[in-house]
């Protein structure tokens, strides 16, 4: 069915306009922006005076991968949700399960770096499913230096994945950070050759712990100096964390200097990991600033009370998700440092979205929660239903550091850039010019506001009030559409 959305507030980041318009949605694409449209016959008329429409949010880093957490998501503005950091493989079948149970919101993945080192380290077959990547978090043998018959390997893994659809690659560099810089570079230059971005989760920086190999935010810089490749910093405050501003200023100099750098923050002091990762290690929390009682887990909710425990919990169950507290949010100076990330100017809202789990089931299984509301006692960081309005209520409506249009340049326009080069079906995202799929938000900006927290984190926000995937209805009047499965996959050209 067409659409028109009548009196809204237009916000278009790509050209810059900000006005109040009509917009016309035909065949799932933007098919006019003006004055007075006429509404074709049997379109249903959407009223948008005093509400503001935009290109729907692009979230490059989410670990959902289901209905339900894409709900969440969609109920945040997101139209767009890829697993980017850590990625899936194989990739055919990733898309195929996505493609199977449907998906609320547009879906594509990244090769799979770590999964691809297990596979040439141990001969673990890569399974297209987050919680067995979770369980590799805690394996150390993948996580060494290479061989070089090893390290061809997973090259050529990774090579055959990016022709078979994949947005780039993945890297959990922080959970391996004693293999050997030299895989990075070489890893980068593979991306080059194949015009692809890495997506990476840096090493620990010199100041958390002086015997890494290289501090992680200068690697990433380096490779992108040396190879020419698009680097892609994820979530800069949690790997930065108070030493926020120096690496910030570093990323500075690599993108004067001509470097295809690009960074993501979120705007939450915790994030939320597999308890056994490798910086998770009892001997490696004062580096981080933290102990063991900043660290809670997420299905129990046990906030872990000593280093004994900690061992105890990273041998019996290392896979186990757990939140680790990271920055007060409640101290100005933590606020400030996690404001600075999010204000650095480029700097793309991405969300790390987790996996939503209930006590009674098992994480280790697929599972899939198709009843809306959600039932009651499901367990995820609160990052995964709040990200997008948090961001744009600290950053437009409370500080005003953002103006409505930079926000939508930051949660969609760059976003989708980063893309733009490897999957062609993302330059139609992002932005609302004629032709652009019909991906959009309409929101309410004296409404809109996260409403979840680490208690009750699936709590959906509030203020989107219509939020449409290629033009079919998934948010009507501020609840969710729950036949609407208009999702579809974004691949990388093959």
């Amino acid at each position: 069915m067409d659409t028109l959305l009548r009196g809204g507030r237009v916000i278009d980041p790509k050209t810059g306009s900000d006005r109040i318009a009509d917009l016309l949605i035909t065949e799932g694409r933007v098919a006019a922006v003006g004055d007075a449209l006429t509404a074709p016959v049997d379109a249903d008329v959407v009223d948008a005076t005093g509400l503001i429409v935009g290109p729907g949010f692009v979230d490059l880093h989410s670990h959902v991968h289901s209905i339900a957490g894409q709900r969440l998501q969609a109920m945040d503005g997101v139209t767009t949700a890829l697993d980017l950091e850590a990625g899936l493989m194989p990739i055919a079948e990733a898309l195929a399960r996505a493609a199977a149970d449907g998906r609320p919101l547009n879906y594509g993945f990244s090769a799979s770096w770590s999964q691809a080192r297990a596979y040439a380290h141990l001969d673990r077959v890569p399974v297209a499913d987050f919680a067995a990547s979770m369980d590799l978090l805690g394996t150390p043998e993948w996580q060494r230096a290479s061989s070089p018959a090893e390290r061809r390997r997973w090259l050529s893994l990774l090579e055959g994945e990016l022709g078979a659809g994949a947005l780039g690659i993945g890297v959990l560099m922080g959970y391996a950070p004693r293999s050997d810089p030299d895989e990075y570079l070489e890893l980068a230059r593979l991306a080059a050759a194949a015009h692809a971005p890495t997506f990476t989760h840096v090493r620990e920086l010199i100041e958390a712990d002086p015997r890494t190999p290289i501090d992680g935010s200068e690697e990433l810089v380096r490779a992108a100096a040396e190879t020419g490749a698009a680097m892609h910093h994820c979530h800069v405050n949690s790997t930065s964390l108070r030493h926020i501003d120096r690496v910030l200023a570093l990323l500075d100099r690599s993108r004067a200097a001509g470097s295809r750098v690009t960074v993501e923050a979120y705007p939450y002091g915790a994030g939320s990991t597999a308890i056994g990762a490798f910086f998770l290690a009892p001997e490696k929390l004062k580096g981080l600033g933290i102990t063991p009682s900043s660290l809670v887990l997420v299905d129990t909710g046990e906030r872990i009370a000593d280093e004994a425990r900690l061992r105890e919990v990273r041998a019996t169950d290392p896979g186990a998700a757990c939140i680790v507290t990271f920055l007060d949010e409640t101290d100005p100076l933590d606020r400030a440092h996690l404001h600075r990330a999010l204000a650095y100017p480029d700097s793309i809202v991405a969300s790390d979205a987790m996996p939503i789990s209930w006590a009674e089931t098992d994480r280790r299984t697929v599972y899939e929660q198709r009843d809306w509301p959600l039932p009651s006692g499901g367990h995820t960081h609160p990052r995964t239903a709040g990200t997008f309005t948090k961001s744009l209520r600290l950053m437009v409506v409370e500080s005003g550091t953002w103006s409505w249009l930079e926000a939508f340049r930051r949660c969609a326009f760059l976003p989708a850039r980063v893309l733009d080069e490897v999957s062609s079906g993302m330059r139609g995202k992002g932005h609302l010019a004629i032709g652009a799929d019909a991906d959009i938000v309409v929101l309410d900006p004296a409404t809109l506001t996260d409403r979840a927290t680490y208690s009750d984190p699936t709590r959906p926000s509030r203020g989107i009030r219509h939020l449409f995937v290629h033009g079919t209805p998934v948010v009507h009047a501020g609840e969710i559409v729950t036949e609407a499965l208009p999702g579809r996959p974004v691949r990388g050209n093959a």
